[in-house]
């Protein structure tokens, strides 16, 4: 299999390639579907081996500008998992950060670290999922008499952004361990409750690292449909169903039968709502772009509180770039998108 990057430069280009990837059964890694497919903006497509040499000859006959992003995709997914044997523990003690772990090395890692940091770190569930596994979510923040202000962060709602997880996990490793030397996370810490789901679409997740790396959705059955899972990132209560999701069981963006039909969202959204008067921010991490996303993705008109986190992500964006020269792109989600 191949990635392909394509980047039509007009209008009509856009039309002709929504049109050719509609014919073929491409994996979408950005944009999320042909739907929005822009010009100028850069298309990433997985393609399976069979279909490559077709894609090749259509988009040479249109002229439209392509590269072969990744010419051998088994070969880079073996190269995340394949030497894993030879890693397995530089010592008990010590988690490598920067490789991915299963489902099962991230919830006993969560476990460790709320038996290590119990002065910051509380432990617990919120449900389970739809395979019967325990939602956990830890509670990073020092303890206090009052009910704090809080922050949710959640990583891996698609089961393929690996990265998410491995976000998750290196910010509590960072917020910990940085808490006694440096006064802005202490100060955080003190005055704040973070709570972190490092794998939310946990059932997914799982069978991404068993049986299919690009699984995206969650592993619900459908009854009139032999297609398994919904997108959870469309499964909310707000403008379900709406622009950008699809009503197809066995599409890649499904929203499911019913708002909240998941029971991993569902689980999310009743914590939530039970705190809401508390929580101030939610965050979640995906992949693959870089970008920082806000408030609205349905319709073009801006949120009441735009200024402030307009200049929040503003802020944020400068920091990445000067720490890490990293660009991101920022504004709401329904115009930065595209």
């Amino acid at each position: 299999d191949q990635v392909f990057r394509i980047t039509p430069s007009n209008d009509e280009e856009v039309q002709v390639l929504r049109k050719i990837l509609g014919h073929l059964k491409v994996d979408f890694w950005q944009p999320n579907s042909a739907t929005l497919i822009c010009q100028n903006a850069t298309v990433d497509v997985h393609v399976k081996r069979n279909e490559t040499r077709g894609l090749h000859a259509r988009l040479k006959q249109e002229h439209i500008d392509y590269r072969v992003f990744i010419s051998n995709l088994q070969k880079e997914i073996e190269k995340q998992t394949g030497y894993r044997s030879s890693r397995k523990r530089r010592s008990e003690s010590q988690y490598d950060y920067e490789v991915y772990h299963s489902l099962e090395e991230i919830q006993s890692w969560m476990f460790e670290m709320n038996r290590t940091h119990s002065d910051l770190v509380d432990m617990f569930s919120i449900g389970k999922s739809y395979e019967g596994r325990p939602l956990y979510v830890l509670q990073l923040g020092k303890r206090s008499r009052h009910q704090k202000k809080a922050v949710w962060i959640d990583c891996g709602v698609h089961a393929r952004e690996w990265i998410g997880p491995a976000f998750c996990q290196w910010f509590v490793k960072e917020a910990i361990n940085s808490y006694h030397y440096d006064s802005v996370m202490r100060r955080l810490l003190n005055q704040l409750s973070f709570y972190i789901m490092p794998v939310f679409n946990v059932d997914g997740y799982h069978f991404s690292w068993t049986t299919d790396r690009f699984w995206r959705k969650t592993r619900s059955k459908n009854h009139k449909f032999h297609c398994r899972g919904v997108d959870a990132n469309r499964n909310w209560k707000v403008k379900w169903c709406d622009e950008g999701a699809s009503s197809h069981p066995c599409d890649d963006t499904y929203c499911g039968p019913y708002p909240e039909s998941e029971p991993e969202v569902k689980a999310v959204a009743k914590f939530l709502r039970k705190h809401k008067k508390r929580v101030k921010a939610y965050i979640s991490i995906h992949a693959y772009a870089q970008m920082l996303l806000y408030p609205y993705s349905y319709k073009y008109a801006t949120i009441p509180n735009f200024n402030c986190v307009e200049s929040a992500a503003h802020n944020a964006v400068t920091a990445l770039y000067s720490a890490y020269g990293v660009r991101y792109r920022y504004g709401p989600a329904s115009t930065t998108l595209c």
